[in-house]
């Protein structure tokens, strides 16, 4: 048995709590990489998604936007990608909401318990005035992703969501 000075104990314990929370914050984010599978034709359009995502945490919206399109073409079965460029678009400005609505919408069709997806629309809901249809997203929600469904609560309510999400950059027009 392996003795622990009792003056490391709590830097120990920092340390375990630590690693837990930047295990749990990285396990299922909306911009995750997916695996990429090898010798297969979705492999190049998992490949452009995962090289959209890295565009989309850069914030460079139009060029992640050209890989997720990209990725579609190859397979337009990717709900990941449906959902993501949906984002880029909405970041783009309020003249693509009805375009990002069709892949939200399509994101779901694919993956209905995309939690990410109902994340976003609804605040794509909110952005449109539609508060109906937002607080139908974060009802699902509630039986998806908590944390999810409490940031689209806030975002109903009044708050930014820039505010909520600590890396999702504010809309701007182009």
């Amino acid at each position: 048995m392996r003795v622990v000075a009792p003056a490391l104990l709590p830097c120990r314990r920092t340390l375990c709590a630590l690693a837990l929370a930047l295990c749990g914050a990285a396990a299922a984010v909306e911009s995750d990489p997916l695996p990429v599978p090898t010798g297969t034709p979705r492999a190049q359009a998992v490949a452009a998604y995962n090289d959209g995502v890295k565009l989309l945490v850069e914030k460079r919206h139009r060029e992640a936007q050209a890989l997720f399109e990209q990725a579609l073409a190859g397979d337009e079965t990717l709900a990941e990608a449906h959902n993501n460029l949906a984002f880029t678009l909405r970041m783009q400005g309020a003249h693509n909401f009805d375009a990002a609505l069709k892949h939200y919408n399509r994101a779901l069709e694919l993956k209905p318990d995309l939690a990410q997806a109902y994340m976003y629309r609804g605040v794509l809901f909110t952005q449109q005035g539609e508060m109906a249809r937002a607080r139908a997203d974060h009802a699902r929600l509630l039986t998806l992703n908590r944390k999810l469904a409490d940031q689209l609560q806030a975002v109903i309510e009044g708050a930014r969501e820039q505010d909520i999400y600590g890396g999702v950059s504010p809309q701007h027009e182009n």
